[in-house]
């Protein structure tokens, strides 16, 4: 009797557990339905009886994006182009004219020229601006119209006409089919250090280190130096077969777990590696994120390559596609990865974000946890990826990062490649202290590099403009112009080389960037000196 009683105990609690996981469920299906049906009332109001006619599109569209801003930068909507947009950086190809761009009010800016393609044919250099095509004016146009111009169908040509320092002249130029190689640059530094750069992680990554590695190999190299900074990330799987080429069959790369439990996964080299024993140094800055740091966190967990340079992003989100109506996609954060020793190294805290301030906290704010890598080593989470070897830099201002997300070094760039017909060969050429007073005097003429006290301060002027206070505006406004100098003239260890990089490109293309670096990039050589330094290297690997 006492076992039936129990029976219908564990029955009737496990019925009530049903019932109100089942009521739970419909509250929720019945609260998102109310909330549809409350902005489909508004909008056919709205429509109906605003003054003016309303772009339904555009007004769908910020509703989605305003939405998807609370969560994190990862989670967003896709309209037909951004599909399509998409879909060409997964595949790394389209049909363009093999130029990196800047959409700006007057037309299309060149940022950067791809060695050997269209543009680079019939002459077309960056500063340069396509001001119209097949006789279409781009003055003023969307940046979503202006996307669409240059690409099309291979071979078929378009009628550019060109803006380069206010001199004006017209160019037939041919699309062709862009490839997107991830691996740009991959060479020999010296007789038995190889050199391998990958910029990211599309569906031709793996394929392409394995087959620059390859090439590598033939050429002697024993040593390999892997350059992922700056590389933003991409296709997880391709993360876990590029780690396969360097950890054995079976092991785990990484781990994700989030709310729907069929979506949990764990991955695992599935193939034969391509080497097990070459020694490896992979480098890695605050830019490196996503597959970047499961790649450099598989790495480092089995103690398999020195990592060297800067704390990486700290993006331990995975996101996914799924397909709306219409051709439109939402790319939704569904899960947080783990590296194989159970690191998540996501740095903010979106999901606690500041409702008030807008602020996100940092997971380090709560405390790092220390894991075991597989010989022992003491790794850390809490966001990014630590490096086993730091480059040691100077503190980063806010000036300094406001200046490197600015236009002003690429216009400082486009202004001295047009004062300069050449410049010294790519080992010899380098970018002093004094030619960065230059670039701060330069500095007073760009309108691109505002810090947020000169745009507040402005801001302020606009409001109260008089003729008694116009002055002092003019005083304030110089003072905070040589403060800013000051902050970014601390800074002149990361700012020189993006700068130097800059002037190379414009002359030498990527290539040339690359090649530079071989010679004169602190941390390649601070890589290929541990790699000579057998004793040391196996000592950071070994944690003794």
């Amino acid at each position: 009797m006492k076992n039936n009683n129990l029976k219908k105990q564990i029955f009737a609690i496990g019925l009530i557990g049903m019932i109100f996981l089942f009521f739970s469920f419909k509250s929720n299906f019945f609260e998102v339905a109310k909330q549809i049906e409350i902005y489909n009332t508004l909008f056919k109001e709205l429509n109906m009886y605003y003054v003016d006619e309303i772009n339904a599109a555009e007004l769908t569209e910020k509703a989605i994006k305003n939405t998807l801003n609370t969560l994190d930068p990862y989670t967003n909507y896709y309209s037909e182009q951004d599909v399509e947009n998409a879909k060409i950086r997964r595949e790394g190809e389209y049909g363009g004219v093999g130029i990196n761009v800047f959409y700006t009010k007057e037309g299309i800016q060149i940022k950067e020229v791809f060695k050997g393609f269209s543009a680079d044919k019939i002459g077309l250099k960056p500063g340069d601006i396509i001001i119209s095509v097949d006789n279409q004016s781009l003055k003023n146009i969307e940046i979503e119209q202006l996307s669409m111009f240059l690409k099309g169908i291979p071979e078929s040509k378009l009628l550019v006409e060109i803006n380069r320092q206010g001199k004006i002249f017209q160019k037939e130029i041919t699309r062709e089919k862009v490839l997107l190689n991830p691996v740009p640059f991959f060479e020999m530094i010296d007789s038995e250090t190889g050199y391998i750069v990958l910029t990211e992680f599309n569906e031709k990554a793996s394929t392409e280190v394995k087959n620059a590695f390859r090439e590598l190999k033939k050429k002697g190299m024993k040593k390999l130096v892997f350059d992922l900074r700056s590389n933003p990330g991409g296709l997880l799987m391709e993360a876990v077969n590029i780690s396969n080429f360097f950890i054995e069959k079976g092991k785990i790369i990484t781990s994700t777990k989030g709310k729907v439990k069929n979506w949990n996964a764990t991955y695992k080299t599935s193939k034969e590696p391509l080497d097990l024993e070459i020694p490896m140094v992979v480098l890695i800055n605050r830019r490196s994120a996503s597959a970047s740091e499961i790649l450099s966190g598989a790495l480092q967990d089995y103690d398999r390559a020195v990592i060297l340079g800067e704390r990486s992003f700290g993006k331990g989100l995975v996101q996914r596609y799924r397909e709306l109506t219409y051709g439109t996609q939402l790319k939704v954060t569904i899960s947080k990865y783990y590296t194989p020793s159970g690191r998540c190294i996501q740095e903010l805290d979106y999901t606690n974000r500041d409702s008030k301030t807008g602020i996100v906290p940092k997971f380090s704010d709560k405390g790092i946890n220390t894991f075991k890598t597989e010989k022992g080593r003491t790794v850390f989470d809490g966001g990014g990826v630590l490096p086993d070897v730091e480059m040691a830099t100077s503190i980063k201002s806010k000036a300094t990062e406001t200046l490197l997300e600015s236009k002003a070094i690429f216009n400082f760039g486009i202004d001295f490649f047009h004062k300069n017909p050449s410049i010294p060969s790519l080992e010899k050429y380098h970018f002093t202290t004094s030619d960065f007073k230059k670039f701060t005097q330069f500095l007073a003429t760009d309108t691109t590099f505002v810090i947020k006290q000169e745009k507040l301060f402005k801001e302020a002027y606009q409001v109260a403009k008089s003729e008694a206070i116009s002055k002092e505006y003019e005083k304030i406004k110089q003072q905070l112009f040589y403060d800013k100098i000051k902050e970014i003239t601390n800074n002149q260890d990361i700012i020189i080389p993006v700068i130097e990089s800059q002037i190379i490109r414009n002359y030498y293309y990527s290539e040339g960037v690359y090649q530079h670096h071989l010679k004169n990039d602190q941390a390649i050589l601070e890589a290929v000196k541990l790699l000579q330094n057998s004793k040391k290297y196996s000592q950071i690997l070994s944690g003794k």
